[in-house]
């Protein structure tokens, strides 16, 4: 019986859908906010909250997570425990608004990946996953103090959208995910780990009453980091799964088959038309030489008859030398008449070639060369955004794969791709150009340290950092890509599909 369960479970597990598990890359950004008073060398105090990154080294969290630090900086220190690795470190406040309970923290000696803000509104009744620190796990797990600066990945809880309030003069969401003390400051996030909201107070449940959330806006946020003078990231695109991004690239590329063949059978058509119509025109100019060929030869066999009456009548007065001359040249004209007559010109339609037909939409053809520079612009349709801005790329492409004068691509098919592998950012990019369409597409996926270390350990064998005409070397760079390729997961987090056009 226990081996059918467990073989039951393997198989929901493979029946299940792949996924991009945007909740865990976002969770990555967010950390556990620890405030510790002292007293000489006593401490006095100790309290805990969450928050998350909005930059590499800066947090945001709730203001009253981090009052008594602003109110006795001398005697509060604020800890930033991450969700990985195995250090946490010292903060510092730079910025509070009480009005809006949110405060910025600032901290030095590891970078965290940012979240995204969603500046749209959220739908009714849409899904919501707050992430943080609740105390009550906390308490319950902890065997010592030293476990709350221990860095673990937030628990997560699942919600829905509840409506719009004001609360005190600030924008607020209410929302049913479960949170409690502790998840102060952490992020609610929707389903694609945009930050929709700062989790900041819970309603009192009494007599049964259901518990409701209150989350500080995306829009109060923005006005925050904006007045705190912070850049941050933003995302406008809806939020769309990665099951129906890749449903909807099956669904486009089987489109783009059926359009292919739609278009070669045109062409084809085309063709045999453009072929019939050559045919017929060169027929025509055949016929057309044919006659003037014999045509000319009737000329000159008639003229070359008149020569020899002519030279019968010199003989016949005796002018012989005269006689002889228009002879020849009576000959001359009746070998030049056979010679028109017999190399007249044949119809022979196996050398009238098909007519090359080019499609109009002016995308280059799958052979030619496409150089120079381009701006490509996402198409929203077809991408899929998480985290990243969708600013306008350059592409400046030279020969062999060149990008930008500086980064070599490497051919997969007709296609030029490159992946890079950053050491700062916790992000792995397939960079793919396709000259067919000129289309531009950047994968993304974003990855824990563990897998990280993985991609960069690989990257450790490209060793093609230039531009390069060598296609041994361009080869070599395609195998240690595959190889990238192969350690990562089997779906993407975000894919942003760009149309180039030529800026020259």
């Amino acid at each position: 019986m226990r081996r059918l369960l467990l073989l039951f479970a393997l198989l929901l597990a493979w029946m299940s859908p792949a996924q991009a598990d945007d909740i865990s890359a976002s969770g990555r950004g967010v950390v556990r906010i620890v405030t510790i008073a002292v007293v000489g060398d006593d401490v006095v105090g100790f309290g805990h909250g969450s928050g998350f990154a909005v930059g590499p080294n800066r947090i945001v969290t709730n203001a009253h997570v981090v009052e008594l630090a602003e109110r006795y900086p001398d005697n509060v220190v604020i800890g930033v425990v991450p969700s990985e690795g195995s250090k946490s470190f010292q903060g510092r406040l730079i910025r509070i608004d009480r009005d809006r309970d949110l405060a910025l923290i600032e901290f030095t000696g590891a970078r965290l990946p940012p979240l995204a803000i969603f500046k749209g509104s959220p739908a009714e009744g849409e899904s919501m996953v707050a992430l943080g620190y609740p105390g009550n796990v906390d308490v319950a797990t902890a065997q010592s103090a030293k476990d709350f600066i221990t860095p673990m990945s937030p628990v997560r809880s699942q919600g829905g959208f509840a409506g719009l309030r004001n609360l005190r003069g600030t924008s607020m969401l209410l929302h049913t995910a479960n949170i409690a003390r502790g998840n102060s400051g952490g992020p609610l996030l929707d389903r694609c780990g945009r930050v929709l909201g700062v989790n900041v107070a819970i309603t009192n449940s009494e007599s049964g009453d259901a518990n409701f959330a209150f989350a500080i806006s995306s829009t109060e946020l923005a006005n925050f980091l904006t007045e705190a003078k912070q850049s941050f990231a933003s995302v406008a695109v809806p939020c769309v799964s990665v099951e129906e991004r890749m449903a909807q690239d099956r669904n486009a590329d089987e489109q783009a088959r059926i359009a292919a063949e739609d278009a070669e059978r045109a062409a084809a058509a085309k063709a045999a038309t453009e072929r019939e119509a050559a045919l017929d025109q060169a027929r025509a100019n055949s016929e057309s030489s044919r006659e003037n060929y014999m045509a000319a030869a009737a000329v000159l066999l008639v003229l070359g008859g008149l020569c020899l009456g002519g030279a019968g009548l010199l003989v016949s007065r005796g002018q012989q030398r005269e006689a002889i001359w228009v002879a020849v040249g009576g000959g001359v004209l009746f070998i030049a008449s056979a010679t028109l007559f017999f190399t007249r010109p044949q119809f022979d339609p196996s050398k009238i070639v098909a007519i090359p037909v080019r499609a109009d939409s002016g995308a280059a053809l799958p052979d030619q060369a496409v150089t120079g520079k381009l701006v490509c612009t996402l198409d929203p349709k077809r991408s899929r955004v998480t985290v990243s801005t969708t600013e306008t790329v350059n592409l400046d492409l030279g020969e062999d794969g060149c990008i930008n004068g500086k980064t070599q691509y490497a051919e997969d098919g007709k296609h030029w791709q490159r992946i890079l592998v950053p050491n700062e950012e916790a992000t792995v990019s397939v960079l793919d150009f396709d000259p067919a369409t000129r289309t531009y597409t950047n994968t993304r996926y974003l990855l824990s340290s563990d897998q990280m270390t993985r991609a960069r350990q690989l990257r450790a064998g490209v060793t093609l950092k230039v531009c390069s005409n060598d296609q041994a070397a361009r080869g070599q760079l395609a195998t240690r890509q595959q190889e990238i390729k192969a350690a990562l997961p089997a779906v993407y987090n975000e894919k942003l599909v760009y149309s180039c056009t030529s800026s020259q």
